[in-house]
């Protein structure tokens, strides 16, 4: 176990490591001057001057690039061009909204999607079944945008169940709760269908192997057998897209952020993108890409002790 851990933990530092590389070197390849964003078109040749030396800009590209590096390492993920302040706080602040979003939406999805898959297996080939069947089908066609939008429409200005924008009353639980379902439903309404498809399938399989009909051979209750000896080994591979999953909730949150007016990294982001501010982008990047990559370790590590087998093979 302890040389699987190692092996995964190298695997998700090189993955952070590979998307900072990325973003520094993509960000150098965006046409525009950043002196020119930050000090603005009247800025005389000195002013532009001073602040490239600052910045470090006008040192050669692997210089940078390994500057750039030593301060990720340290925590440091450079200055907001516009209000000076330091990216690591402005990122911060905003990342406990993004991560209760994606982690409702993950949740509504397991629960959903779970669900709907052990009821599709327990009624192979049922007019259950096949309604669970194209309703999978049809969440995942549904783009995470479009399902906020109509959310938005029909529970909130329609219906008026929940709050249209904004996450909430600051230091009460329950509005934030209540602010956060619509947006939880349209970001893991999509995931609910994937994971739905796969219990089923898992679970039809792992309900034919050998330990599977011994266990129903001694009688005991099907209720039993499903618990504890088959839905245990089919979450197997449900585990093993949950990382792709949290990465995949955690962009499609820019748009639920967007719709929903909600502060988070997608917001931070995309009001960066507007502004031409590169060092927020950035820093963006790189912070989901660590969370992106803890994601994909915590995966490894329940995958690994749900199925033992997993150890072997990677």
């Amino acid at each position: 176990m302890t040389g699987f851990l190692i092996r995964r933990l190298f695997l998700a530092l090189g993955v952070v490591l590979g998307a900072t590389v990325a973003i520094f070197l993509l960000v150098q390849a965006i046409p525009g001057d950043p002196v020119s964003v930050a000090l603005g078109p009247r800025a005389t040749s000195e002013m532009r001057a001073h602040y490239r030396g600052m910045m470090g800009l006008d040192q050669p590209l692997p210089v940078q690039l390994w500057r750039f590096l030593a301060r990720v390492v340290q925590g440091d993920l450079g200055t907001d061009i516009w209000s000076g302040l330091p990216v690591t706080g402005l990122l911060l602040d905003a990342l406990p909204h993004t991560l209760a979003l994606a982690c409702a939406g993950l949740g509504t999805a397991l629960v959903l999607g779970i669900s709907l898959g052990c009821l599709g297996a327990a009624r192979k080939g049922s007019m259950i079944d096949h309604a669970i069947g194209v309703a999978s089908v049809s969440f995942i066609a549904l783009p995470p945008f479009l399902v906020a939008i109509y959310s938005l429409l029909i529970f909130a200005v329609t219906l008026n169940w929940f709050p249209a924008i904004g996450a909430g009353e600051a230091g009460d639980l329950g509005s934030r709760l209540h602010a956060l379902v619509l947006p939880a439903f349209a970001v893991g309404l999509g995931w609910v269908g994937y994971i739905a498809r796969i219990v089923r399938s898992s679970l039809i399989e792992v309900m034919r192997e050998k330990h599977v009909e011994t266990a129903r051979a001694f009688g005991l209750p099907p209720r039993m057998i499903l618990q504890r000896y088959a839905l245990r080994l089919a979450l197997v591979p449900v585990v093993s897209i949950v990382g792709v999953g949290f990465g995949a909730l955690l962009s499609g949150s820019v748009f639920a952020e967007i719709i929903f007016a909600r502060p988070g990294i997608g917001r931070v982001v995309y009001d960066a993108v507007l502004a031409r501010n590169f060092p927020v982008v950035s820093g963006a990047v790189v912070v989901t890409a660590g969370l992106y990559a803890i994601a994909m370790l915590v995966t490894d590590l329940v995958t690994g002790m749900l199925d033992h087998r997993t150890h072997a093979a990677l």
